[in-house]
């Protein structure tokens, strides 16, 4: 079999069951890729050693017959999950150099399941970004390109390495962390399927923090039934984070059935924005009249509170952010300003954090510290909570009223060019979070999903929101939506 990076994790699962192929050929092919494509700047920290030594282990254990179903596949790991003896920066000067002791829940479940780790990918500086241009390795890129035109386009944020890689076939699928879209946009830019589960249903332990109330890992992968398969894995009660819920993982893998009749699918008004290209606003259509065709109902809701989510998310998350951020002082970890003589812990925690960390992170910090300040506190932050809990009553009463889904588009537009957006209107930048903010405000589980391709050749998604908890409900949708759709199209190789 050649080009065996281009799989995707159930096509492998079965060829290294057959005894097609085994784990360390899987990981020579993606390994090669990763080496071909420096140029996309995905992997920032390749760990080929690693890789290898567990391609041979896996490809033992699948001799033995007891295999999950990770097993042997090779996938990327963000860098916001700290891994045992691998730099883990969160794509941040001020943690250069630091190698944990430990693993993250979610990443050594992967290990344990025999999942091949390739390597770290690039992100925005602690998760703070919609187009990966807070790194601290520079800028991912897409593998994709608009028509003709030479411009390097944004694989989206903060996951931006992890959908570059899995759109350029350089790992099988990868994990990600979404805060307020963070898999999700940038699984819509690139073309690929991205889940964000449950808040709870995947350990927070062991990933870098960035807002507590909102961070929630997930999976990207190259099709639905992977979602599935790797999310299944991912999930699971920690003792270690006291929001871990106590709740069994089902077979995700299972649920698909793509059987949607009798199904309601809602349709909020309130997503519909002034100045949405007309591109999006037909694939949403469109898309409706897919899960129609399908056996599903289509109906017309109301989430009245939607138009306050972005401002009520631009208060917690910096809020949770200047908290979560304040451990790092170059005290304990990570790195420590030159200091001149004379200069005390205050000088030293003022150079170590203004040399530490970038602009954007800078900036959020700023405003969750000011949010958070006496006088300012009920007027911004204890308003903004309260309007969270709106908006999650909103979800609520549609889902009490029957509704099984809710879909919406993933993103405002197609992927943008670096640099387009610039650093001197940061909203218009997080505005391209508006359909994804409300779901990690009301701790749903999301999912994007590929369904075409705009005028420039770019790709689409479109979103579907879940009841609590029931993700296999969910994926059976996603999974119902991706056949309808139809969507196969794949990046030109330019780099």
């Amino acid at each position: 079999m050649s080009d065996l990076n281009k799989l995707g994790l159930a096509e492998a699962r079965d060829a290294l069951r057959k005894g097609d192929v085994t784990s360390v050929e899987l990981t020579e092919s993606c390994l090669k890729a990763i080496d071909d494509a420096d140029a996309l700047n995905a992997f920032v920290h390749k760990t080929p050693e690693i890789a290898l030594e567990r391609a041979k282990a896996a490809d033992e254990r699948i001799k033995g017959g007891d295999a999950p179903s990770m097993c042997g596949l090779p996938i990327g790991i963000k860098d916001l999950f700290c891994t045992k003896g691998v730099p883990s920066q969160a794509a941040s000067k001020i943690l250069d150099g630091f190698k944990p002791e430990y693993e993250s829940t979610v990443s050594q479940q992967l290990a344990d399941a025999g999942a091949v780790m390739l390597g770290k990918l690039n992100m925005d500086e602690f998760a703070m970004g919609s187009s990966n241009e807070t790194s601290i390795y520079g800028n991912a890129v897409s593998p994709w390109r608009r028509g003709n035109d030479d411009a390097q386009l944004t694989p989206g944020g903060s996951s931006g390495g992890s959908a570059s890689a899995v759109a350029a076939d350089l790992c099988l699928a990868a994990t990600g962390t979404d805060t307020g879209g963070s898999i999700r946009q940038p699984a819509a830019f690139v073309g690929i399927t991205g889940i964000k589960p449950t808040y709870g249903r995947c350990s927070r332990w062991g990933i870098v923090a960035f807002a507590s109330s909102l961070d929630q890992a997930g999976p990207m992968t190259k099709n639905v039934r992977d979602a599935a398969i790797m999310l299944e894995t991912m999930c699971g009660h920690d003792v270690k984070d006291s929001t871990s819920a106590e709740l069994a993982v089902p077979n995700f893998e299972a649920m698909l059935t793509g059987d949607i009749k009798g199904k309601k699918i809602g349709i909020p008004k309130e997503y519909r924005m002034d100045g949405m290209p007309a591109e999006i606003e037909k694939l949403w259509s469109e898309g409706a009249e897919m899960l129609k065709a399908a056996g599903a109902e289509i109906v017309d809701i109301s989430l009245p509170h939607t138009k306050y989510a972005l401002p009520a998310y631009y208060v917690i998350a910096p809020a949770e952010a200047s908290s979560n951020l304040a451990r790092y002082d170059g005290v304990r970890y990570g790195r420590r300003a030159q200091l001149a003589q004379g200069d005390g812990i205050t000088e030293m925690y003022e150079k170590t954090r203004a040399e530490g960390f970038g602009h954007e992170v800078q900036r959020r910090v700023m405003v969750g510290t000011y949010v958070l300040s006496a006088g300012f506190y009920d007027a911004y932050y204890n308003r903004a909570r309260r309007v969270r809990t709106l908006i999650k009553k909103d979800f609520e009463d549609v889902f009490a009223a029957g509704v099984d889904a809710i879909l919406t588009p993933a993103t405002p537009s197609a992927a943008f060019g670096l640099g387009e957006m610039t650093e001197a209107d940061p909203v218009q930048m997080y505005l391209n979070d508006v359909f994804t903010v409300t779901v990690n405000l009301a701790g749903l589980p999301g999912i994007s999903v590929p369904a075409g391709l705009d005028k420039q050749g770019l790709p689409l998604g479109l979103q579907l929101i879940g009841r609590p908890w029931e993700e296999g409900d969910l994926l059976n949708t996603a999974y119902a939506l991706e056949n309808a759709a139809g969507f196969v199209a794949k990046p030109g190789k330019w780099w």
